[in-house]
């Protein structure tokens, strides 16, 4: 069997707990969002997210469109975007921290020094991303990845983002595992040629897939996969 050169990874449900998407990182940006807008809606980055949002829901404002997508958890990228600006400032302050499964942060280090490349792929911003993994509760976690990828590359379930990526990466998708808790992303990923795996973790109550290996953490990925497994 090829082995494998890179992990690419999932967040919500694969490295973090989905409770700290939904009940921590959701509400945050929920609330500070109408505060957000009214102080930096003519920034240029921000300016740009709004039209965006103009353009996808004509005839409402833009703030009860984006409250209407982080309640409906739509993967739309302004919405991602500006999230990711208003958790920057969250980050910076000190009232969030990026949560990390204790089995996370070991694994990946294990791996990038024995020589793989790692990288994410995840429907939040890349900028969201590296918060979570810059400000993690097990460190700065962001110099063990050599890629971020967002829905900028192409939808989750979609074969042709996992090509794109590989691409990317610079591999063939036959050397890329990748993992998360979702079966219609590993579906896609395997479509594309990629060797693929799901986090079953207990706490997210994901439901094991039939199609794919699944284990409880990195840990299992690690000896199932034949990955160095952290002492």
């Amino acid at each position: 069997m090829i082995p494998i050169a890179a992990v690419l990874t999932d967040i919500e449900g694969t490295t973090t707990r989905i409770a700290f998407v939904k009940d921590v990182l959701f509400p945050y940006a929920r609330n500070r969002m109408a505060a957000f807008l009214a102080a930096h809606g003519d920034a240029p980055e921000v300016a740009a997210e709004l039209a965006e949002v103009r353009r996808i829901a004509p005839g409402q404002s833009e703030l009860d469109a984006l409250l209407h997508w982080i309640d409906t958890d739509a993967k739309i990228t302004p919405l991602k975007t500006l999230q990711g600006l208003i958790w920057n400032e969250g980050y910076a302050d000190g009232s969030l921290q990026g949560d990390v499964y204790g089995d996370v942060a070991p694994c990946l280090r294990a791996w990038s020094n024995a020589g793989l490349r790692l990288a994410v792929f995840s429907s939040g911003s890349v900028a969201a991303q590296k918060l979570i993994f810059g400000h993690s509760v097990a460190g700065d976690l962001t110099g063990l990845f050599s890629g971020f990828f967002d829905t900028r590359v192409g939808g989750k379930r979609e074969p042709d983002s996992y090509g794109r990526l590989a691409i990317a990466m610079g591999l063939p998708t036959a050397e890329v595992l990748f993992l998360s808790d979702v079966e219609a992303e590993l579906d896609a990923a395997a479509a594309a040629g990629m060797r693929t795996c799901q986090l079953v973790r207990p706490e997210d109550g994901t439901v094991a897939s039939d199609r794919h290996a699944a284990v409880p953490d990195f840990r299992a990925v690690a000896k199932l996969m034949e990955l160095p497994v952290p002492g």
